[in-house]
């Protein structure tokens, strides 16, 4: 049981820092980016890249990334999304628009990735010596992972909660309307809110790269459980990405212990439908009236 718990909180860390950018996108500018796993992959290549050629270290490859990633994202969203954003009339149609935006952006970033490093899977060794943890042996590039998962998290719910520009980006998420009335930049808060979560993402997926093997087409996997702890913990909430994250993880663990692991998918899945049915707008979400 302790060891089905450590690993549950290992990876339930992990997938609430993964969401935690997609919950910014989606929350604050309104944008469903279906491309977004494809850019935590692009993120783990990029920190195998500097291992293995450069001998850099991941830590080092997080101070490389995370940059780029910001800036690339913060492009995307200035020259291919902005004219999405000011032709929506609401942001319903926003959301319908991006959605076909991304989903092409997805196949030309997965094309890209293709080219340059084919279809095979890769990994590499980095800290892949075993700890003891509560009398349990676990990886230790798993417990740096989490323990880095959490700084950033922290880092970013702090920004978020204690600076004038993450109480600006809040008012947006809540109405951007209103938070025009108090002389906010709607558009420059989204496009930052947009690259921050490109930022988290690309953090992410160095972080996996330390611990999970990956390929050019295994991004829509993790599109796919970021979806699923945004819309469990309420979009644009990061306390509640960080509950559904832990929830998702923990129930895989155990199931996968206990259960079978070949229905940790399903479980994610029934508890995803579970949350829907009990609270249509999410842990901590808001219902819209």
């Amino acid at each position: 049981m302790t060891n089905a718990i450590l690993t549950g909180l290992m990876l339930g860390g992990m997938y609430a820092l993964v969401a935690m950018g997609l919950t910014l996108q989606y929350g604050v500018a309104r944008i469903m980016n279906l491309s977004y796993g494809e850019f935590l992959v692009a993120a783990a290549f990029a920190a195998h890249w500097l291992f293995t050629a450069w001998a850099l270290s991941p830590f080092v490859g997080l101070a490389f990334v995370i940059p780029v990633s910001f800036g690339v994202s913060y492009a995307i969203y200035r020259i291919l999304l902005t004219p999405l954003v000011r032709r929506a009339p609401n942001r319903d149609a926003l959301e319908v628009d991006s959605i076909l935006a991304t989903f092409g952006l997805m196949f030309v970033v997965q094309g890209i990735l293709l080219t340059v490093f084919g279809g095979a899977y890769y990994s590499y060794s980095f800290l892949a010596v075993p700890i003891t943890v509560l009398g349990e042996t676990l990886a230790l590039n798993r417990m740096v992972a989490l323990a880095l998962a959490v700084i950033a998290g922290s880092a970013l719910y702090l920004a978020l909660t204690r600076t004038r520009i993450g109480t600006a980006i809040r008012a947006v998420a809540v109405d951007p309307s209103s938070a025009r009335l108090v002389a906010i930049d709607v558009t420059q808060m989204s496009a930052l809110a947009f690259a921050l979560g490109g930022a988290m993402v690309a953090a992410a997926g160095v972080l996996v790269s330390m611990f999970l093997t990956f390929s050019a087409t295994t991004g829509v996997v993790f599109t796919m459980k970021a979806l699923i702890v945004v819309v469990m913990g309420g979009i644009g909430n990061l306390l509640g990405c960080l509950i559904a994250g832990l929830a998702l993880g923990l129930s895989e663990a155990l199931v996968a212990t206990y259960v079978d692991p070949g229905l940790t998918l399903a479980v994610n899945y029934a508890l995803f439908l579970g949350v829907l049915l009990i609270k249509p707008a999410g842990l901590f979400g808001r219902a819209q009236r």
